[in-house]
Protein backbone atom coordinates (compact mmCIF):
# COMPACT_ATOMS: atom_id res chain seq x y z
CA UNK A 1 0.00 0.00 0.00
CA UNK A 2 0.86 3.54 -0.78
CA UNK A 3 3.19 5.21 2.54
CA UNK A 4 4.44 8.42 2.94
CA UNK A 5 6.98 9.44 6.02
CA UNK A 6 7.61 13.08 5.58
CA UNK A 7 10.55 14.76 8.16
CA UNK A 8 12.24 17.69 8.01
CA UNK A 9 9.87 20.03 10.62
CA UNK A 10 11.21 21.82 13.47
CA UNK A 11 11.37 25.37 14.72
CA UNK A 12 13.33 28.06 13.36
CA UNK A 13 13.43 31.89 13.48
CA UNK A 14 11.86 34.23 10.84
CA UNK A 15 14.02 34.40 7.97
CA UNK A 16 15.57 30.88 8.55
CA UNK A 17 15.18 28.19 6.40
CA UNK A 18 14.08 24.05 6.59
CA UNK A 19 14.16 21.17 4.01
CA UNK A 20 11.27 18.52 4.46
CA UNK A 21 11.47 15.13 3.14
CA UNK A 22 9.10 12.53 2.08
CA UNK A 23 9.95 9.28 2.00
CA UNK A 24 8.18 6.87 -0.46
CA UNK A 25 6.96 3.77 -0.56
CA UNK A 26 4.03 0.84 -2.33
CA UNK A 27 4.17 2.74 -5.37
CA UNK A 28 5.32 3.17 -8.52
CA UNK A 29 6.94 6.72 -7.47
CA UNK A 30 8.67 7.89 -10.65
CA UNK A 31 5.17 8.15 -12.49
CA UNK A 32 3.06 9.46 -9.88
CA UNK A 33 2.29 13.43 -9.72
CA UNK A 34 3.50 14.28 -5.79
CA UNK A 35 2.69 17.41 -3.62
CA UNK A 36 2.95 19.43 -0.27
CA UNK A 37 0.27 21.01 1.73
CA UNK A 38 -0.21 22.74 4.62
CA UNK A 39 -2.94 22.87 7.59
CA UNK A 40 -2.59 25.77 10.42
CA UNK A 41 -4.93 25.87 13.60
CA UNK A 42 -8.27 26.68 12.65
CA UNK A 43 -7.30 26.98 9.51
CA UNK A 44 -8.07 24.40 6.24
CA UNK A 45 -5.71 22.29 4.89
CA UNK A 46 -4.25 24.40 1.80
CA UNK A 47 -2.16 23.92 -1.37
CA UNK A 48 1.38 24.73 -0.99
CA UNK A 49 3.01 23.10 -4.22
CA UNK A 50 3.20 20.32 -6.44
CA UNK A 51 5.84 18.42 -9.16
CA UNK A 52 4.46 16.01 -11.78
CA UNK A 53 6.04 13.13 -13.26
CA UNK A 54 8.16 14.72 -15.37
CA UNK A 55 9.21 17.51 -12.84
CA UNK A 56 6.67 20.28 -13.63
CA UNK A 57 5.74 22.64 -10.46
CA UNK A 58 3.50 24.73 -9.52
CA UNK A 59 3.05 26.78 -6.27
CA UNK A 60 0.88 28.80 -4.25
CA UNK A 61 0.88 32.79 -4.60
CA UNK A 62 2.44 32.99 -0.71
CA UNK A 63 5.06 30.38 -0.95
CA UNK A 64 6.43 31.40 -4.56
CA UNK A 65 10.16 32.68 -4.82
CA UNK A 66 10.64 31.13 -0.97
CA UNK A 67 9.68 27.28 -1.61
CA UNK A 68 11.26 25.22 -4.00
CA UNK A 69 9.62 21.90 -4.78
CA UNK A 70 11.78 18.95 -6.02
CA UNK A 71 12.04 14.99 -6.48
CA UNK A 72 14.45 12.39 -6.61
CA UNK A 73 13.12 9.13 -8.49
CA UNK A 74 15.73 7.20 -7.45
CA UNK A 75 15.83 8.10 -3.70
CA UNK A 76 12.03 7.73 -4.17
CA UNK A 77 11.75 10.84 -2.09
CA UNK A 78 9.83 14.69 -2.73
CA UNK A 79 11.43 17.22 -0.89
CA UNK A 80 10.27 21.07 -0.02
CA UNK A 81 12.87 23.06 0.43
CA UNK A 82 11.57 26.45 2.37
CA UNK A 83 13.92 30.13 2.60
CA UNK A 84 12.85 33.18 4.18
CA UNK A 85 10.48 31.77 6.61
CA UNK A 86 7.46 33.90 7.61
CA UNK A 87 5.48 33.47 11.01
CA UNK A 88 2.37 32.71 8.25
CA UNK A 89 4.30 29.39 7.44
CA UNK A 90 3.30 27.66 10.90
CA UNK A 91 1.42 24.35 9.94
CA UNK A 92 1.44 20.79 9.53
CA UNK A 93 2.93 19.94 5.96
CA UNK A 94 1.69 16.83 4.44
CA UNK A 95 3.16 15.04 1.53
CA UNK A 96 0.65 13.90 -0.73
CA UNK A 97 0.42 11.58 -4.04
CA UNK A 98 -1.57 10.72 -7.07
CA UNK A 99 -1.93 8.91 -10.15
CA UNK A 100 -0.83 12.00 -12.82
CA UNK A 101 -4.00 10.28 -14.69
CA UNK A 102 -6.30 11.84 -11.47
CA UNK A 103 -7.03 15.06 -10.49
CA UNK A 104 -7.21 14.79 -6.67
CA UNK A 105 -4.60 13.29 -3.73
CA UNK A 106 -6.38 10.49 -2.37
CA UNK A 107 -2.67 9.28 -0.72
CA UNK A 108 -1.36 11.54 2.85
CA UNK A 109 1.62 10.96 5.10
CA UNK A 110 0.88 12.11 8.40
CA UNK A 111 2.35 15.46 8.17
CA UNK A 112 5.46 16.99 10.12
CA UNK A 113 5.40 20.31 11.95
CA UNK A 114 6.52 23.88 10.96
CA UNK A 115 7.04 26.98 13.45
CA UNK A 116 8.26 29.79 12.71
CA UNK A 117 8.96 32.65 15.43
CA UNK A 118 9.10 36.06 14.86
Amino acid sequence: QVQLVESGGGSVQAGGSLRLSCAASGFTFIVWCMGWYRQAPGKEREFVSAITSGGRTAYADSVKGRFTISRDNAKRTLYLQMNSLKPEDTAMYYCAARRCSVPEYNDWGQGTQVTVSS
